[in-house]
C-alpha cells in the first residue's frame, strides 16, 4: 500500500515540475512578445496557458486520490496540501502571461517599452518562478527562502517603472495609452512574482511544517 502510495507521490512531484516549466514557458514567451516584439510568441502563451489549466486539473485529480484512497502521515498530507496551493499559483501565473501577452500586442507598437525598465523587470520575475521551481524540485529552503527576497527586487522594479511612467506622462499626452498598457503590465509582473514567492513558501512548509512567514510581524 505504502509503495504505492510513494509512485503516486513521486508522479505528483513530476507533474508539478511539468506544471512549472509551463509556466516558465509562458512567462518567457510573453515577455519575448513585449520587448522584442514578436508576434510568433503570442500562440506560445495560449498553448502554454492550456496546458497548465489541464495540469491544474489532473494535479487536483491526483492530489483527491492520494488523499482519499490512501492513508498518508503527517508529511504527506504537507507535500499534498502543499501542491493543491502551489498549481492554484501556477495557474494565475499562466493566466497574468496571457494577459501580458493580449496588452503587449498593442504596446509594442509605442517602442515605449525600451525606455523603461519592463526589460529588467520580466528578467526578475522569470528567475524566481525559475528559483521557486527548483527549490522545489530540489527540496531547497535556502533557495526558497532567496526567492522570497527576490520579491523586493521585483517590488522596487514595479515602483521606478511606475515613476517613471508618470514623468514621461506628464511630459508627453501622445504615447498616454501605450503607457498605461505599460503600467498594466508591470503590475502583472509583479503579481506573477507575487505567486512566485508563494510557491517558495508553499515549498518551505511542505519540507519544513512551517510557514516561511511564522513569527515574523
Amino acid at each position: 500500500m505504502r509503495n504505492r502510495f510513494n509512485k503516486q507521490l513521486h508522479a505528483l512531484n513530476n507533474e508539478l515540475i511539468t506544471m512549472g516549466a509551463l509556466c516558465e514557458e509562458a512567462i518567457s514567451s510573453a515577455a519575448k512578445l513585449l520587448i522584442d516584439n514578436d508576434v510568433k510568441m503570442k500562440e506560445n502563451v495560449l498553448d502554454a496557458d492550456r496546458q497548465i489549466d489541464k495540469k491544474e486539473r489532473d494535479i487536483e485529480n491526483l492530489c483527491m486520490k492520494l488523499l482519499m484512497q490512501q492513508q498518508p502521515v503527517a508529511s504527506d498530507l504537507r507535500t499534498v496540501s502543499s501542491a493543491l496551493k502551489m498549481i492554484s499559483d501556477m495557474e494565475r501565473i499562466g493566466d497574468q502571461a496571457l494577459d501580458i501577452s493580449e496588452i503587449a500586442e498593442y504596446a509594442c507598437g509605442s517602442g515605449m517599452q525600451s525606455e523603461i525598465h519592463i526589460a529588467d523587470m520580466a528578467r526578475a520575475t522569470i528567475q524566481m518562478v525559475t528559483d521557486s521551481i527548483d527549490s522545489f524540485i530540489k527540496k531547497d529552503t535556502e533557495l526558497a527562502h532567496k526567492v522570497i527576497l527576490q520579491d523586493n527586487t521585483v517590488d522596487d522594479l514595479f515602483d521606478k517603472m511606475k515613476g517613471e511612467l508618470i514623468l514621461t506622462t506628464r511630459s508627453s499626452t501622445s504615447n498616454a495609452e501605450a503607457l498605461i498598457d505599460l503600467l498594466m503590465i508591470a503590475k502583472y509582473f509583479e503579481r506573477i512574482g507575487d505567486h512566485a514567492e508563494n510557491i517558495a513558501e508553499w515549498v518551505i512548509y511542505s519540507i519544513t511544517g512551517k510557514h516561511a512567514k511564522d513569527g515574523k510581524g
